[in-house]
């Protein structure tokens, strides 16, 4: 008998369209949310936040079961495999979005990883419990306000409030980052997409990361589909529109001087590359944010 592959979900199953594929979805939740997914599940690269205010059931996240009840804060990383029963009184609210809609105006170093809830496949993320919650709900609901009421600026002004949401979660959580005890293959995935986010602007690929690695370009790109749902090069491929987008955003570089930037042989192989992803040309994406 043939195993039933687990399935593995992308953001705009959950959501109406983002433009520009700076992705997030952020609303109430509660039983008459609709959307159709099979459980368990996994979601390839955008995370989860579920503010539970009122109800009960179980979450269950890589085979470690929770209990639901208000006041709790749970956090999925991509690739956790997922499932959850709740109550017909639950409320609360969710928080979905992507790493380029996180990091989008990100400069530096900073990654997701510097929240410990969100330490990627560590395989053990327990939920947070809120001795208060005015602030944490006067944040969701300022959040759902504005996308569902968007304006000029709406994509900055949640962007703001998530990164404070992140902020304010990690003051009270507490979780151990202690390497030593991950998976081999999680701790793989783990310091792949760690080198990925920090060497972007390097020419590499996965033969280059893989050897970074000490392992080989077959066995990474196995193993981090495994985890995630997608292939290495596809993470790669994701770090390199979102640093074509910060450029064409934040800079006065030609296409040519960034297509020259981030390796590609020419600019019209970097125009067509960036077509492919996002559906617009350089110039159209430069120009819709001017």
């Amino acid at each position: 008998m043939t195993k039933k592959p687990i399935p593995v979900y992308s953001i705009n199953q959950f959501q109406k369209a983002q433009p520009d594929n700076l992705l997030y979805e952020v609303e109430p939740f509660d039983h008459n949310r609709s959307f159709k997914v099979e459980y368990p599940h996994r979601h390839d690269n955008f995370y989860e936040i579920l503010f539970i205010t009122r109800g009960s059931g179980n979450y269950t996240i890589d085979l470690q079961s929770y209990p639901i009840s208000p006041n709790h804060i749970f956090f999925v990383s991509p690739g956790q495999v997922h499932t959850i029963d709740f109550s017909k009184d639950i409320q609360g609210y969710i928080f979905l979005f992507t790493s380029g809609f996180y990091l989008f105006d990100k400069e530096g170093k900073r990654n997701k990883t510097d929240f410990p809830f969100f330490h990627r496949l560590s395989g053990h993320t327990p939920p947070l419990f809120l001795q208060t919650t005015d602030e944490m709900v006067r944040l969701f609901e300022m959040a759902c306000q504005e996308h569902k009421y968007p304006q000029p600026g709406t994509d900055v002004v949640i962007r703001s409030l998530l990164e404070i949401i992140l902020v304010h979660c990690k003051r009270l959580y507490s979780l151990s980052d202690d390497e030593s005890k991950l998976p081999k293959g999680r701790l793989l995935v783990k310091r792949f997409q760690h080198l990925v986010e920090e060497n972007i602007g390097l020419k590499w690929g996965v033969k280059e990361f893989a050897a970074m690695l000490a392992v080989t370009p077959a066995h990474l790109n196995e193993t981090v589909k495994d985890h995630t749902g997608i292939t290495a090069s596809g993470h790669i491929h994701e770090q390199i529109i979102l640093e074509s987008k910060r450029l064409l955003s934040h800079t006065e570089l030609t296409v040519s001087e960034i297509s020259e930037k981030l390796f590609f042989d020419d600019s019209s192989y970097f125009a067509r590359y960036f077509k492919k992803y996002t559906n617009s040309s350089p110039s159209e994406f430069r120009e819709k944010k001017i």
